[in-house]
């Protein structure tokens, strides 16, 4: 019921504040919103990123190299080459090659185990190996040197005790994501790099060199992959729009679809995990590789990114990670 009582009258020194206050609000609405420029000036202070690209649309309104080799140069992209394979991993199952993520090792390609592997290694499904949780001990951090110093990868990988159930915990480990390369390449009768250049670089129209091998000849599955970051760009608006690019269903959108469902979290950054690709809880999909290399996609907001960094430097998730992860779903977000 509305009152009966009268408006107050404003004295001159309250109607003054009053019409202060409405001029101000939209100028502080101004000031906390973020523009290209911002974000340029962000980047222009953080001494380990490289580059940095961002597209609304399909309009780059960012676009920065600020150190580094450049945009149009190729940068190891470390371990973002895990959401590549996961992407393969997709392609495989669409052309059939591979019947389901439930397939295990000892059904598609049991010549790649040991004699003397982990008992249960033959049990082991694509699902296991994409989600990264296989079980094995780890290949990385500090058992890394000595497996990519061993004479047979695979076979190291596949010799790793198990030190959590298959299917469980989430274990970071590049030599689980080789595994599932050495697999695909039996499968398909591909290398990797075949199938990259098959599946991603011809249809995007972007550069993918040779990377490294190992003993076996397997190229490598899960680090060492080089992109520049235009064709990460590329890669991360394939993400952005359900696997399409130029109009062209690229990867399977119900393999996108699977791919971004969490089906684990990473114990570290607290991300979600899904089929090689991370999750934010703001709607990102992200692949991650050491020193802050990232390839990230929104589709809510329409926002593609790209970011290059110091392949030497660590990038955790408390440190500089951290500061990517604040720029994305800061400034960056804020951008859509």
């Amino acid at each position: 019921m509305p009152s009966d009582r009268p408006f107050p009258m404003l004295t001159r020194r309250a109607f003054s504040a009053t019409l202060l206050g409405a001029m101000a609000t939209p100028v502080m609405g101004r000031a906390l919103a973020q523009t290209p420029t911002n974000i340029r000036l962000r980047v222009a202070d953080m001494s380990q990123l490289h580059a940095i690209l961002v597209q609304r649309g399909e309009e780059v309104i960012v676009s920065e190299s600020p150190r580094g080799p450049g945009l149009d140069r190729v940068a190891n992209i470390k371990s973002c080459s895990k959401s590549i394979i996961g992407l393969l991993t997709g392609n495989a199952i669409a052309q059939g090659v591979i019947p389901s993520v439930e397939a295990t090792i000892g059904e598609i390609a049991p010549s790649i185990i040991p004699s003397n592997a982990t008992p249960g290694v033959e049990d082991l499904t694509i699902k296991d190996l994409v989600t990264l949780r296989a079980g094995l001990e780890s290949t990385s951090g500090r058992n890394y040197g000595a497996w990519v110093n061993s004479d047979n990868w695979v076979s190291f990988a596949l010799r790793r005790p198990m030190v959590a159930t298959p299917g469980g915990r989430m274990i970071y480990s590049t030599g689980t994501t080789h595994i599932l390369g050495a697999v695909l390449t039996v499968a398909t009768g591909k290398s990797l790099l075949a199938q990259a250049r098959d599946v991603l670089g011809q249809p995007l129209g972007i550069e993918i060199p040779a990377w490294t091998q190992d003993p076996q000849g397997y190229y490598f599955g899960g680090n060492e992959m080089a992109l520049t970051p235009r064709a990460m760009l590329r890669i991360a608006t394939l993400m952005r729009d359900h696997g399409r690019f130029d109009g062209d269903q690229i990867i399977s959108a119900d393999w996108i679809d699977q791919s971004i469902q969490a089906r684990t979290r990473s114990p570290y950054s607290g991300l979600g995990y899904g089929y090689g690709w991370f999750l934010s809880k703001s709607g990102f999909i992200i692949a991650r590789g050491y020193g802050g290399q990232i390839i990230a996609a929104h589709p809510e907001k329409n926002l593609a990114v790209a970011i290059t960094s110091d392949p030497t430097s660590p990038a955790r998730s408390g440190g500089y990670f951290g500061q990517l992860m604040d720029l994305l779903e800061g400034p960056v977000l804020s951008l859509a």
